[in-house]
């Protein structure tokens, strides 16, 4: 197979060398921001008359058939070329001549696959937000519809105050709502376009940059040549963004994955995202949570291989940089998946409301309450801290709750304590008089719900 550089050589590369060297295998996937990049430049062409209206006509039509026998599957992208932008090249001088090989005037290859895997980047950071805005819809949904399920939240992984289960999800919706700010942040600063920058100084064609970069949906060219065929940020920042994003998702199948356990029964997962085991029939799995948990190192791993890949690169272009590809896709595909089997996993799920009251009612959830009963009587807090100390080591000789001691037990341990001790700490009363903004109480829990709902509709 001809390269498109062959023109310097004499010999025929090693099929060993060709093979190592060739991309297509990862790069087909490329195909269509391919295709979309080069009409762009033909239209540009034609504009600037550096090609003749019939030429780039030819080209165009040209482009177009190979775009949709693609499609169709008729024409299939053979692995003999050395990567996509060769395939494509190839097969538009088979089928519309000598105007097929002026399709790369005043173009690099070093701007075109900056050009394409900044589009296809661009694409799938859209699939991305769309992902986790419908995640962060089924948070809201479940954030409203368990106002009142209350649970104990934790600090150390021990039981430390009572909660309701909305307030607990809405930590997420929170993590997952700086996702998308982050991949918001992101799309503005990759939205500039590396099409023009040649191999790394520009040409002496007269391009017109703004029209392509329009013509591809950019704000506008990026400013330096070099920086637009060497420049990987935003793709190192779009994976830092799916790595946090996945540590965000791994912490929350942590959590699914604990309140499956027999200890804990929070939750009962739909059968549809469980498995069973292949010898104790008894079995039901969290496996999509865990595998969620698991697949977060593969995304880490393309992160740490990019940086690790360009940290040592002069400018401009190397041929380091095709190993930008490979694990970036995996990460992609990966977080991807992720989002969407995890929020299908989540909406099914079913809480059980009657377990987690019962778990939050133990654990002395309600000892930071009657310490501050006690603050209310005119004890200072550091004292009152004290007091509550010595009623929880009673408690546990006498394997008891707090509300269980009678009266007189409580008034022991200070005088100041009245029957309306009951009500102060009371699972109810311990969560809805917590109303600062951002608690979980009912009015400030209902301020956060109605700002998330507003969010989403924004």
């Amino acid at each position: 197979m001809a390269q498109l550089w062959g023109g310097r050589f004499t010999k025929e590369t090693d099929q060993k060398v060709f093979a190592f060297n060739a991309s297509i295998l990862f790069d087909q996937r490329l195909f269509y921001e391919d295709v979309a990049g080069s009409m762009a430049h033909t239209k540009m062409l034609e504009k600037q008359g550096i090609l003749s209206k019939e030429d780039a006509s030819a080209i165009l039509d040209g482009l177009s058939s190979i775009r949709k026998d693609v499609e169709e599957g008729t024409l299939e992208i053979s692995s003999s070329y050395e990567d996509i932008h060769s395939f494509v090249e190839a097969v538009l001088t088979q089928r519309v001549g000598d105007a097929g090989k002026k399709l790369h005037t005043g173009r690099s290859r070093n701007d075109q696959v900056a050009l394409d895997m900044r589009l296809y980047t661009r694409k799938k950071v859209k699939e991305t937000d769309a992902a986790l805005k419908q995640l962060l819809s089924v948070l809201c949904h479940l954030m409203d519809e368990h106002r009142q399920t209350y649970m104990p939240g934790f600090t150390h992984l021990q039981k430390a105050q009572p909660v309701t289960l909305g307030f607990y999800l809405g930590a997420y919706f929170e993590m997952f709502r700086r996702d998308r700010g982050r991949l918001s942040d992101i799309f503005e600063r990759m939205n500039y376009c590396p099409l023009g920058s040649g191999a790394l100084a520009g040409t002496t064609y007269p391009l017109d940059r703004d029209f392509t970069a329009k013509e591809l949906g950019f704000y506008a060219p990026m400013e330096n040549a070099m920086d637009g065929v060497s420049d990987r940020d935003y793709l190192l920042e779009y994976l830092s963004a799916l790595s946090i994003l996945m540590m965000h998702l791994s912490r929350f199948s942590e959590e699914v994955i604990l309140w499956n356990s027999n200890e804990y029964r929070f939750v009962e997962i739909d059968d549809a995202y469980s498995t069973g085991s292949s010898i104790m029939p008894q079995k039901k799995n969290p496996d999509i949570a865990e595998l969620v948990r698991g697949k977060t190192g593969r995304v880490y791993g393309a992160l740490i291989s990019l940086l690790t890949t360009m940290k040592g690169l002069p400018l401009a272009y190397n041929k380091d940089m095709q190993e930008d590809k490979e694990l970036a896709f995996d990460a992609m595909d990966t977080a991807l998946a992720c989002i969407e089997l995890f929020s299908d996993m989540l909406e099914t799920t079913t809480f059980r409301k009657d377990v987690m009251k019962a778990s939050a009612t133990g654990g002395f959830t309600n000892a930071t309450d009657l310490a501050d009963y006690l603050v209310g009587k005119g004890i200072p807090f550091r004292d009152a801290h004290g007091i509550v100390g010595r009623v929880v080591v009673s408690c546990d000789e006498k394997d008891c709750a707090i509300d269980d001691l009678t009266l007189e037990e409580l008034k022991a341990f200070s005088p100041v304590i009245e029957a309306d001790v009951y009500d102060a700490i009371s699972l109810e009363t311990c969560v809805n008089k917590r109303n600062t903004y951002g608690g979980p109480g009912a009015a400030a829990l209902e301020t956060e719900i109605a700002g998330a709902k507003k969010y989403l509709e924004s």
